[in-house]
């Protein structure tokens, strides 16, 4: 066995030859299998505030972030005059659609257990406004289960998509940055549940998806993108408002 002092020597000659590197302010990451000639690359920026390790073992660190270092990144680059103008997160709204929920009442209670440990809170059944006698439906049965989510439990739930549920997910290549609405609010689908730690994976029974929907308080799309990208929201590169902004001025331009 190697002795304490050449072990502590072999590793400060390591650290002499290879000096740690600064982090730099945006680096490209190709992505893809090379053979194939197929990749895309993601932009990792500095300017995201919410991974620092110092913060990880706090209460609300999205909140937090946001309050003492988002809202003066946001007041600066659109030169607002009031505090009050800075775009903020009002609402996140979590859809779980069920089809059979009218004939399977086991499998709707579980997909409320489900969401609930998602969520932290419980969530509603959404009933069915009008009767489609294609689909065997009538007014008022349940089709699916809804929860709204504000305050803290918004903030610790929109944290751990960000850091756990899209991660996990499987062939993850980034959110779309074009499914905005024109009015700085933002949609995002998952196909499973699973990647969230709460559900175990040996109990979950049939695979469901969600469709997770965050409203701001901001005028544009612009404004919304940069909101959620400062919190960490990992758009993919290319598209968003700013290209549908250049795409409409080319095509006006062209009349």
């Amino acid at each position: 066995m190697a002795s304490p002092a050449l072990l502590q020597s072999s590793a400060s000659s390591f650290h002499g030859q290879f000096p740690l590197a600064s982090s730099p302010f945006s680096v490209r990451l190709p992505y893809g299998n090379p053979r194939n000639g197929c990749g895309f690359s993601v932009k990792a920026s500095s300017e995201i505030v919410l991974v620092e390790k110092s913060e990880a073992v706090k209460t609300d660190r999205l909140k937090t972030t946001y309050l003492e270092k988002i809202v003066p990144l946001l007041k600066e680059e659109f030169s607002y005059q009031n505090m009050h103008e800075v775009p903020k997160i009002e609402k996140i709204v979590l859809n779980c659609g069920i089809g059979d929920a009218s004939q399977n009442a086991k499998g709707l209670e579980a997909a409320m257990n489900e969401l609930a440990l998602i969520a932290g809170q419980r969530p509603v059944k959404t009933r069915a406004r009008a009767s489609i006698a294609t689909f065997k439906l009538r007014e008022g049965q349940p089709v699916g289960i809804a929860v709204t989510l504000r305050g803290n439990l918004m903030y610790s739930f929109l944290d751990r998509l960000i850091n756990l549920g899209f991660p996990r997910t499987r062939d993850f290549q980034g959110v779309n940055p074009n499914s905005f609405d024109g009015h700085g609010n933002y949609s995002v689908g998952m196909k499973d549940q699973s990647v969230f730690p709460e559900i175990r994976f040996d109990l979950l029974g049939r695979p469901r998806g969600m469709d997770v929907c965050i409203t701001t308080t901001a005028k544009t799309d612009k404004e919304g993108q940069r909101l959620l990208a400062l919190m960490g929201m990992p758009f993919r590169e290319g598209g968003g408002p700013h290209c549908r902004a250049e795409e409409e001025e080319a095509q006006g331009s062209s009349f």
